[in-house]
């Protein structure tokens, strides 16, 4: 597992579960299951933006790019490429 992957399941898991991770998987969806919500989406970003000094458009929030650990980490990965 990547050090920025780490980093990003770390962040959920504190701030949306609790320290409660036992059923989070990489690819659990994070608005399927109801762990983020619209107002968690922007903490998310905001947290991003700060830990990996990227910008996050308004047209790249969607599901693809957000709503997953995996996802996250993808993204974050293209944005720093």
């Amino acid at each position: 597992m990547s050090n920025r992957k780490d980093k990003i399941k770390n962040f959920i898991i504190e701030n949306f579960l609790f320290g409660e991770a036992e059923d989070l998987k990489d690819d659990t969806s994070f608005l399927e299951e109801g762990i983020i919500d619209s107002t968690g989406i922007l903490e998310l970003v905001n947290y991003l933006e700060e830990e990996f000094e990227l910008n996050v458009d308004d047209e790249e929030l969607i599901p693809e790019n957000l709503d997953s650990i995996n996802n996250v980490t993808s993204y974050v990965e293209k944005k720093l490429c």
